[in-house]
């Protein structure tokens, strides 16, 4: 097997990216960020429509504070440190809007901007 591909989002300088603080592999950017209002096992997390470079558990029914939801997991794919999850489907129909939305936990990631990361 070869080295995974690594996708790299927000080259604009001065762009805030957010990257796995494990390996410092890019993940997502500022623009790609929707709430920091969110609640992970690790503490406060952040909600981002697109992220790059992940892989993925199988799908899971899991019950959280908003619901029933089929969530994966989502791992670095470069080092394989575990960042979050990715929401598939919700049961209740106010929480639709995180479908295909991905969960990054703070503790998780770092962040850094566009033009300065050590690569």
């Amino acid at each position: 097997m070869g080295r995974p591909y690594l996708t790299h989002i927000g080259s604009r300088s001065g762009v805030k990216l957010f990257n796995c603080a494990e390996c410092n592999t890019n993940l997502t950017n500022k623009d790609q960020l929707i709430s920091t209002r969110f609640t992970g096992s690790t503490g406060r997390a952040f909600l981002f429509q697109r992220a790059v470079n992940l892989s993925f558990s199988e799908i899971q029914d899991r019950q959280m504070l908003t619901g029933r939801h089929m969530v994966r997991d989502v791992f670095c794919l470069a080092c394989g440190q575990k960042l979050g999850w990715i929401y598939e489907f919700a049961t209740d129909e106010s929480q639709k809007y995180k479908e295909g939305r991905v969960i990054l936990e703070r503790a998780l990631i770092s962040e850094s901007e566009a033009g300065t990361e050590e690569r």
